[in-house]
């Protein structure tokens, strides 16, 4: 009896494998977008958004430097959710990019007003040569379920 134990082990394994599924990936695009990449990836539970930037429906930066460019870059990604049937409290990491890592008191000033009931994880980092000359580029992740 105690040598057909690896092989039973094997099968139960086997077939506990062969129920298991491929998660489920549901690419995104932006109605009208240009370019070669998803505003948002659906993995199963879970919404992986892009780097936004602060820009308007025109794609010019909001004016005024990192205050406006952060809280368009946040309304923006409000818009993606919202096409995804999610909102701001759904929302569980952050990354946030900035031109000048002098400016992230300044950012989170902001930041912190988007997230009135909720505080997801989030990184911060100083980096140089964001596209457009952006001052701060923000991605999360958010919970579908």
């Amino acid at each position: 009896m105690h040598r057909l134990l690896p092989f039973a082990l094997i099968l139960v394994a086997s077939a506990c494998m062969s129920t298991a599924r491929a998660p489920v990936v549901e690419f995104r695009p932006r109605p009208g977008a240009i370019g070669p990449f998803s505003e948002a990836v659906r993995v199963d539970g879970l919404l992986f958004m892009s780097g936004v930037l602060g820009t308007d429906s025109t794609g010019r930066l909001a004016p005024g430097g990192i205050g406006p460019e952060t809280a368009q870059a946040l309304d923006n990604i409000k818009a993606v959710l919202a096409r995804n049937g999610l909102d701001m409290d759904r929302v569980v990491k952050c990354t946030v990019f900035l031109a000048d890592i002098a400016e992230w008191g300044a950012m989170n000033r902001v930041y912190a007003t988007y997230f009135p009931n909720s505080r997801p994880a989030r990184s911060a980092l100083g980096g140089a040569g964001l596209v457009r000359n952006a001052r701060v580029e923000i991605e999360c992740i958010a919970a579908v379920r």
